[in-house]
């Protein structure tokens, strides 16, 4: 295992469950789960906290059973899930004039670019919860992934954004922090889940995913690597199991019971002369439950679903032909018996089961592998990828301030050593000068010598004629 590694607890906060899972990327990039707890969830009704209290108490038993399962675990930071009818999204365009064109388009720029859209007027009772890049513009060139390291004048894209209600945030916010944790991110719910069930091949060719929670179901629509769309269903599992409840006269437990066990999303797939035996309540007589009922009930609810994820699909422009992936079924409610079928009939659209076991190290429990733990995996691996993109950008500023360092290091080793360049040429005498000075010196001991001479010369004379005396 990378032991430099962060370890990262994604939170899940759902209508029927809340699960906290503890995860560490090996040195092979998979994950490792290092913890998983789970508790049941009373007080969220279609993925809002309604009761504070209740959802704290069950945030902490998550947390503790999960703690349990590993005792040198530490959990004080978590990234949180989230959903809800109040989840909406808007399509905007921004755009960055650059003073210094010279330089290449930076990590600065984008977040500039990215900060800037968080001052697109919503309503005054939302909140922006992410500003998701689709497509840059660097002057007339578009359609572009990564600007990184190009040149332009201009540079625009157009995002996808995301808001949600202030108070239903808030809600969430103060579940969390006072269970004793603080949320390092709060990420939507479809788009963790994608993380936890898709590869890169299946970004790139076009897919759908339906993530089919307890309260809602969430949608995300991806294209050419490209978030194109997201959308929140208000209906999920616990609809079908108030259906079955209501339809069938029995308790909520028991019709939560027999959608598990006996219930079938396509209805021409049940047995006409199955049944299921209910206990009465107090001494009355045992209930026959038609399984061919039951598969009609939730038949009727999930082709309700369905049709909410092909009007959002013609909304968008994607039809069949564009979806080359298929449909991502994912969630709890995904387990249901020929739900594959279903969907495929309702649609046109190819459908497979999305499992969270894309980027799981072997080892794990078999559990985790279930369709209702993908948004808990995808949280995980959200904040894996917010850690990797901190550390390229401080490793790219690293990397620039040493750059910057070295150069001006150069720059004055350059000087200094043009300093001492001038100073030994103006030490290192002119050779004209010294040709000039040698011949001096030798004219000057010529001109002494033959004043010797001539002095010797006198005295000689002056010597013959004083004896002549």
């Amino acid at each position: 295992m990378n032991q430099e590694a962060p370890i990262i607890v994604g939170l899940d906060i759902g209508t029927t469950k809340i699960a906290a899972i503890a995860g560490r990327k090996n040195e092979y990039g998979k994950l490792e789960i290092l913890g998983f707890g789970k508790a049941p969830s009373f007080g969220v009704q279609h993925g809002m906290v309604l009761n504070i209290d209740q959802t704290i108490k069950a945030i902490r038993q998550a947390l503790e059973n999960c703690i349990a399962s590993n005792p040198n675990l530490e959990i004080n930071e978590v990234y949180v899930g989230i959903a809800g009818h109040h989840i909406k999204s808007l399509q905007t365009r921004g755009d960055i004039v650059r003073s210094d064109t010279d330089a290449e388009i930076s990590q600065k720029d984008i977040e500039q670019l990215i900060n800037d859209q968080y001052k697109t007027v919503i309503p005054a009772s939302d909140q922006i919860i992410d500003v998701i890049p689709q497509q840059y513009i660097v002057d007339s060139l578009q359609n572009i992934t990564y600007p990184i390291g190009m040149s332009g004048v201009k540079v625009g894209a157009n995002f996808h954004i995301i808001t949600g209600d202030k108070n239903a945030i808030r809600n969430i916010n103060r579940s969390v922090e006072k269970s004793g944790l603080r949320i390092h991110d709060l990420v939507l719910q479809p788009l963790a889940s994608a993380a936890a069930v898709m590869c890169d091949l299946d970004f790139e060719a076009g897919v759908a995913i339906v993530d089919i929670g307890g309260g809602t179901t969430d949608l995300a629509v991806f294209y050419e690597g490209i978030l194109k769309h997201t959308a929140v269903i208000p209906y999920g599992g616990e609809n079908i199991t108030n259906d079955i409840k209501n339809g069938l006269g029995v308790l909520k437990t028991q019709a939560e019971q027999m959608k598990v066990q006996f219930g079938y999303a396509l209805a021409d797939e049940a047995k006409s002369n199955a049944y299921i035996t209910i206990p009465g309540l107090r001494g009355q007589n045992p209930k026959e439950i038609s399984v061919k009922n039951l598969a009609h009930i939730i038949q009727a609810r999930m082709s309700e679903i369905l049709d909410f994820v092909v009007y959002h699909l013609k909304q968008i422009g994607m039809d069949s032909k564009m979806l080359n992936g298929g449909i991502i079924l994912t969630g709890g409610g995904s387990q249901l018996k020929h739900l594959i079928q279903l969907t495929e009939y309702t649609t046109g659209v190819n459908a497979r089961i999305g499992y969270p076991n894309e980027h799981l190290a072997s080892g794990h429990i078999d559990e985790l592998t279930k369709p209702m733990y993908a948004t808990c995996v995808g949280l995980i691996l959200k904040g894996y990828n917010d850690y990797e993109n901190d550390r390229r950008a401080l490793e790219e500023k690293y990397v620039k301030i040493n750059t910057s360092f070295l150069a001006k290091e150069k720059a004055a080793a350059q000087q200094a050593a043009d300093w001492v360049q001038e100073e030994e040429e103006e030490q290192q005498p002119d050779p004209a000068a010294v040709q000039q000075r040698k011949a001096q010196e030798r004219n000057a001991s010529l001109k002494t010598f033959l004043d010797r001479m001539k002095t010797k010369i006198i005295d000689m004379f002056t010597e013959e004629e004083d004896a002549k005396l």
